[in-house]
C-alpha cells in the first residue's frame, strides 16, 4: 500500500460517483473496501457478495473499468497510487449503486439451449461415460463456469449488439453439445446459429482473458462456430 487512506471511488449510478476515504490494511480486498463503506460511511450503499471465497461469482464489479471477483482481488493489486475506482459490471441493467440486473444474463443462458436435454428417466441405468474421450474432454473444459458474468461483462460484443448471446450462455450450449448424455444437439445448433448466436463473436477474446476461472469461453464460440457451419452444409447437401 503506498498510503494509510485509500481514495474508494464508487459508481452509484445516477447518483454520481461517491468518494470515500478507507483505511488501508494488510492483505485488503476490493470486497473488503466495499463493505467498509457500507459498515462504516454510508449504511444505504447497495451491493452483492455471498461466499467471499471466489466459489460463488456474485461478487463481481468493474475495478478500474475492468470486470473482477471482488472478494479474490487485492488492492494491492489494483491501486492507482491509493486509488480505486470501483462500479457495477457493464453490459447488464443497473438496480442500485453496486447492484445489476442479471435476469438478461440468465435469459440468454436459457435462449442458447443452455438447460440439459435428457431423454433417460430415473428408472433407466445409468450410461457409462469414457472420461478420456474427446468430446468428454472438451465438455470438462466449461463445466466450471459459475455464471459470475464477468465475461458477460467484458465482451465488447455484447456492448455494441444486446442481441448477442454472450460469451457464457454459447460456452454452456458447447458443454452441452459435447456431452454425451445430453440428446439436445440440434435444438443447441439452431439456437447458437440464428440471430445473436456464435457467428456474431468477434474473436476479440476479452472473455477468455478475464474469466477468473481460467477458462476459455473464446474457444468454446469458435467450436460452435465450425459445427453450425457443418450442421448447415450437411442439411444443404
Amino acid at each position: 500500500m503506498t498510503s494509510d487512506v485509500l481514495k474508494v471511488t464508487i459508481d452509484r449510478g445516477q447518483q454520481g460517483d461517491a468518494t470515500f476515504d478507507v483505511p488501508a490494511f494488510e492483505n485488503q480486498t476490493v470486497l473488503d473496501v466495499v463493505s467498509w463503506v457500507q459498515q462504516n460511511a454510508d449504511p444505504t450503499l447497495s451491493y452483492r457478495f455471498a461466499c467471499r471465497v471466489g466459489m460463488c461469482g456474485s461478487c463481481a464489479m468493474m475495478v478500474n473499468g475492468v470486470p473482477r471477483w471482488t472478494c479474490r482481488t487485492h488492492m494491492s493489486k489494483v491501486l492507482n497510487g491509493n486509488a480505486v475506482t470501483i462500479g457495477p459490471l457493464r453490459n447488464l441493467p443497473l438496480i442500485k449503486d453496486l447492484v445489476v440486473d442479471m435476469d438478461p444474463f440468465f435469459d440468454k443462458w436459457i435462449a442458447a439451449e443452455g438447460v440439459h436435454h435428457g431423454a433417460l428417466t430415473r428408472d433407466d441405468p445409468i450410461s457409462a461415460i469414457d472420461e478420456q474421450s474427446a468430446h468428454r474432454v472438451e465438455a470438462n473444459a466449461g463445466i466450471e463456469c459459475i455464471n459470475c458474468s464477468v465475461c458477460y461483462a467484458a465482451c465488447d460484443t455484447v456492448a455494441g449488439n444486446p442481441d448477442y448471446l454472450g460469451p457464457a450462455a454459447l460456452q454452456r450450449a458447447w458443454t452441452l453439445l459435447n456431452d454425451a448424455k445430453d440428446e439436445g444437439r440440434t435444438a443447441i445448433l439452431d439456437a447458437v446459429s440464428g440471430k445473436g448466436g456464435c457467428h456474431n463473436c468477434h474473436s476479440m477474446g476479452s472473455c477468455t482473458a478475464y474469466c477468473p476461472n481460467d477458462l476459455d469461453p473464446m474457444s468454446a464460440i469458435s467450436g460452435l462456430k465450425r459445427e453450425t457451419a457443418k450442421s448447415f452444409f450437411k442439411r444443404s447437401g
